[in-house]
């Protein structure tokens, strides 16, 4: 599976994350590697890398600052559904490694 130059919004997020339905992801891939900038919502700026599975299975570290000011850091891992439309959608699960270190989950679909 290759994630290159493909884009991403939230549909579904635990109420302890900082995405929202505004938030867009722009994905690049070169082999293995997947990184990713986003904003929107409540992110002001965010990055991510991550590694990408021969099941195109994600491993991920992210790290955003939002609209307060926060320098926020995580790590997730998402696994990928092909949808009827031929379209990605994400399901995600993860945990901050700053603030409360609490965990969610998610799921991002591609558009």
């Amino acid at each position: 599976m290759n994630y290159n130059n493909r884009t991403f919004k939230p549909v579904a997020n635990t109420e302890n994350g900082e995405t929202t339905a505004d938030t867009v992801f722009y994905y690049k891939q070169e082999g293995e590697i997947l990184t990713a900038t986003y904003s929107g919502g409540n992110i002001k700026k965010g990055h991510l890398i991550g590694l990408v599975g021969d099941n195109g299975n994600i491993e991920m570290r992210y790290h955003q600052v939002n609209n307060k000011g926060q320098l926020m850091t995580g790590i997730c891992f998402s696994k990928p559904e092909i949808l009827p439309n031929g379209k990605i959608r994400l399901h995600e699960f993860w945990e901050w490694t700053s603030g409360d270190q609490s965990k969610g989950t998610s799921i991002l679909e591609e558009f």
